[in-house]
């Protein structure tokens, strides 16, 4: 049987959780660089028909916490994100966004994740970091 790739592993994941809720696709899971978009249509608009700021955070902690997965023995850690902060400077009402996150601190036990998001024609809507936490599960 084939391997999943690391994008299939991680939209297989989130089935069934807010991240599929929301509509969230992985495009691209590397180490240190993940890349995910998601619809802006009624599920992710707040009641201007803009896109959600709690929308655009959830997109940025889930590309975050998905790169920490990735480098991380899920069987006997977990990631959990410790905070999560964006910046809104752009606005999008249809269509889909972007987010690209890029590791910039690889603890044993925090991971930093810068991550930007952007509408089709590559404007910016959002600016964040997210720390992630590496908890072991309990026995």
């Amino acid at each position: 049987m084939e391997e999943l790739s690391k994008v299939q592993q991680m939209n297989a994941l989130c089935k069934n959780s807010l991240i599929d809720n929301l509509g969230i696709e992985f495009i691209s899971v590397d180490e240190g660089v993940v890349v995910a978009r998601m619809p802006v249509d009624e599920r992710t608009l707040q009641p201007f028909k803009l896109l959600h700021g709690g929308a655009s955070l959830a997109l940025a902690e889930t590309v975050a916490s998905a790169g920490s997965a990735m480098m991380t023995d899920l069987s006997v850690s977990a990631v959990v994100g410790l905070e999560v902060n964006g910046n809104h400077v752009g606005s999008a009402s249809s269509g889909f966004v972007f987010a690209t996150a890029h590791l910039v601190h690889k603890g044993e036990r925090t991971h930093v994740w810068n991550v930007e998001i952007l509408d089709e024609t590559s404007r910016k809507i959002m600016i964040g970091r997210v720390t992630v936490m590496i908890v072991q599960k309990k026995k």
